[in-house]
């Protein structure tokens, strides 16, 4: 009976340490924070989000304006409206819209995603029919 009780103590015993042992091991180091005056790894810039109405766009400087942000187009930004790609050209002041953007080491704010349309648009989502109730 005591060989019994020792098994079953020392079972539970593993079993209770290997969720903790996993759970150190999927941890990855925490990343510090670059010291005042360091800059940031290049190549990891940090994503910044954007929304707002457009207020301005310059399809010739390749800007769109958004609120009091200046958001550079590059050929790496992607843009949709109403769930399609678009260009800057199409879109319009006026229109709402949201993003995210990087600064680059100048302070330059270049876009790197912008999705105009309202909150809730589907591409090629039509207007459903009412029900009709059974009567």
């Amino acid at each position: 009976m005591k060989k019994r009780i020792a098994l079953l103590s020392l079972v539970a015993a593993a079993l209770l340490t290997i969720p903790v042992l996993s759970h150190a091991a999927d941890q990855a180091q925490p990343k510090e924070a670059p010291a005042a005056g360091e800059k940031a790894a290049p190549g990891k810039k940090q994503t910044l989000p954007f929304h707002g109405k457009i207020s301005a766009v310059d399809a010739t400087a390749m800007t769109v304006t958004v609120g009091k942000t200046t958001l550079s187009v590059t050929s790496e930004t992607k843009i949709t409206k109403d769930g399609k790609p678009a260009t800057v050209a199409e879109l319009a002041v006026g229109d709402q819209a949201s993003g995210a953007y990087k600064k680059d080491d100048a302070g330059k704010t270049n876009a790197t995603l912008i999705r105009v349309g309202a909150k809730g648009e589907k591409a090629g989502a039509e207007a459903k029919p009412e029900s009709k109730k059974k009567q």
